[in-house]
């Protein structure tokens, strides 16, 4: 098979079309045809070396068909989207023609949706549903903050939230991405300068959450934003992966507030937060009926992921990217 596979650690030049064995299941796990697979940021720690050692193949999603089940529960053919289960990090990821998955991290799926519309969604939406219902609470009615929503995952957090019925608020620093971030259901832009707990209390709301995705470069100020009782998660880190320097719960953490965080490269489809919890056939009911707008802002093909790489460590996206695979 057609694998992309890291050459070593380094920018989007190390990664390279090659070939290598077609990849057999064990008990366990089902042998997947990719279609086309999510670009995501996990994705450039695991070539950069942020992430430490990590599989020769990257690659956290996929949207395709069985190729195999050993156990024999779901037939060849049948259209299912996987996602992590070590996909990239512990095992070969989703950028190849074919990848083998935990029987856990596999959901059979029914659409009419395109393989790279399709894929836009499994991760970031699946992400975004579990921080706002599994971390923060989310209710109808509630007043929210999605910290970083331009990226994909912002993006995916705002349409989720605006669709149950939350007041959002939507943050990026790039005023003109302000009219999208209204399209998809913010209430409220402001532009992001590292300290928003003055601009939300401005706007004399009272915020019960935020879904916070810029992470350790922002975590203090972030904790100011909400009300007493409120709750903050992390979900990402797009302003770096550098700790916070010389935190300290007696002054940074403000009595009341709850603070979570959400690794889902790491815990998604596990025995403690199963797949089946969320409702992946729902989300994809409403990208197709436009209630999420899910689709893909750029498709690649499978020999232009250098391309794809530069343009999302450039930021250029301002969304979800995918590849085709055939």
């Amino acid at each position: 098979m057609q694998a992309i596979v890291i050459t070593a650690h380094g920018g989007p030049e190390v990664l390279a079309v090659t070939e290598l064995p077609d990849p057999v299941p064990a008990a366990g796990e089902i042998l997947v045809r990719v279609r086309a697979f999510g670009l995501n940021h996990a994705e450039t720690y695991m070539r950069d070396g942020s992430f430490g050692e990590v599989a020769q193949v990257p690659g956290i999603e996929c949207a395709g068909t069985v190729q195999l089940d050993p156990s024999g529960r779901l037939a060849a053919g049948t259209a299912v989207v996987a996602i992590l289960g070590g996909m990239g990090r512990t095992r070969n990821g989703s950028y190849a023609e074919l990848v083998t998955v935990p029987v856990g991290n596999v959901v059979p799926v029914r659409t009419s949706l395109s393989w790279t519309d399709l894929v836009a969604l499994p991760e970031v939406y699946a992400t975004a549903w579990a921080g706002w219902h599994q971390n923060l609470g989310l209710e109808p009615g509630q007043a929210v903050l999605v910290r970083g929503a331009t990226s994909a995952l912002g993006q995916a957090a705002l349409n989720v939230a605006a669709e149950r019925g939350a007041t959002v608020i939507a943050t990026t620093r790039n005023p003109d991405r302000a009219a999208l971030l209204r399209d998809i259901g913010a209430a409220d832009v402001l532009i992001d300068d590292g300290q928003l707990a003055g601009q939300v209390h401005d706007l004399g709301v009272s915020v019960d959450a935020v879904f916070d995705l810029v992470g350790n470069s922002v975590l203090r100020d972030s904790l100011r934003i909400v009300r007493p009782g409120g709750r903050v998660c992390q979900l990402g880190f797009l302003g770096g992966l550098e700790p916070v320097a010389g935190f300290n719960p007696i002054v940074d953490l403000p009595t009341g507030v709850q603070f979570s965080f959400y690794g889902s490269a790491f815990v998604l489809g596990t025995e403690q937060f199963p797949l089946a919890d969320i409702p992946l056939q729902q989300m994809i009911t409403k990208a197709e009926a436009g209630r999420y707008k899910a689709k893909p802002v750029r498709v690649f093909g499978f020999d232009q992921i250098v391309e794809a790489h530069r343009a999302m460590e450039e930021g250029l996206a301002a969304g979800k990217m995918v590849v085709a695979v055939n």
